[in-house]
């Protein structure tokens, strides 16, 4: 660790003293550009080991129909020797095993076909929000993946001031580059989602913290409606208050974390499911 240490300071002295401030400019972009690719990296291998983990009952009990089958194939070549001396029966019942075989090995080659379908959309849609978010730089912006789930989290201290629920300037520009990511993306339905820290408040508009998480949620989506173009029937407004915390509201540190408004891209699962059923029929189909 020490010897790592003095190799980072020499290299600091020297990129400050033999480096133009251009082209030190440049390098931190490039290494900020390859921590995105790993941070996107990272992003993909979760996503893929939560879905394997979803999946892997289903895939198992394929595998071991597709294992019993094949055992039962063998044990029938075992016990006749030769097909050209089966009966008329046993070569009924051989050639049905081979087909339900054929059609096993279908069904969980279309289901990871599914599953590798969906990681591609997911992949893309959060580079895509990544690549128009990052360059503001902004720790108060968060786009990550929960269980196969895109979440963009905006702080409270971004999007509005305290107690108020009228988005800021400041927060209409990051809107507006999420905004042209859905808009290019016409199939994505989402959910945007006002959460509270758990200070109570009640004034002459607001009743309470449920109010006010509602209403920070409906005035994101006017914003992303009226000034971007975001297709209304695609959005959903709802209010959490603060009850769905991040962190616990013990200290002011905490509280400011749960004070979030979070766009949660609604999964496609019919879509999802529609084309395993598919798949499966097709695999049904073939095998006859």
């Amino acid at each position: 660790m020490k010897k790592a240490m003095i190799i980072g300071a020499s290299m600091a002295v020297l990129l400050s003293s033999c480096v133009s401030q251009k082209k030190f400019t440049a390098l931190q972009a490039k290494q900020k550009e390859t921590q995105d690719l790993l941070n996107t990296a990272t992003v993909k291998l979760n996503s893929c080991l939560e879905d394997k983990a979803s999946s892997a009952s289903a895939l198992k009990v394929l595998k071991d129909q597709v294992s019993n089958l094949k055992n039962q194939n063998s044990a029938l070549l075992n016990n006749v020797g030769n097909l050209a001396t089966l009966s008329t029966k046993e070569a009924e019942n051989l050639e049905r095993s081979l087909e339900s075989i054929k059609e096993k090995d279908l069904q969980i080659k279309t289901m990871n076909d599914a599953l590798n379908k969906k990681d591609s959309v997911t992949l893309a849609l959060v580079t895509s929000l990544k690549g128009a978010l990052g360059n503001l730089a902004d720790e108060d912006i968060e786009v990550n993946v929960e269980k196969g789930v895109v979440y963009v989290s905006i702080s409270d201290k971004l999007l509005f001031k305290s107690g108020s629920y009228n988005v800021s300037t400041r927060a209409k520009e990051v809107l507006g580059k999420v905004a042209k990511v859905v808009n290019d993306k016409p199939d994505i339905e989402f959910l945007v989602e006002g959460h509270t820290d758990n200070v109570p408040i009640k004034n002459k508009v607001l009743l309470d913290n449920w109010d006010l998480s509602v209403k920070r949620a409906t005035s994101v989506v006017r914003v992303l409606q009226k000034e971007f173009g975001v297709d209304p029937k695609r959005m959903t407004a709802a209010g959490r208050s603060y009850y769905v915390p991040v962190a616990e509201n013990s200290t002011a540190t905490n509280r400011a974390k749960n004070r979030r408004t979070r766009i949660v891209v609604l999964p496609k699962l019919d879509q999802f499911y529609n084309m395993i059923e598919d798949g499966m029929k097709k695999a049904s189909e073939n095998g006859k």
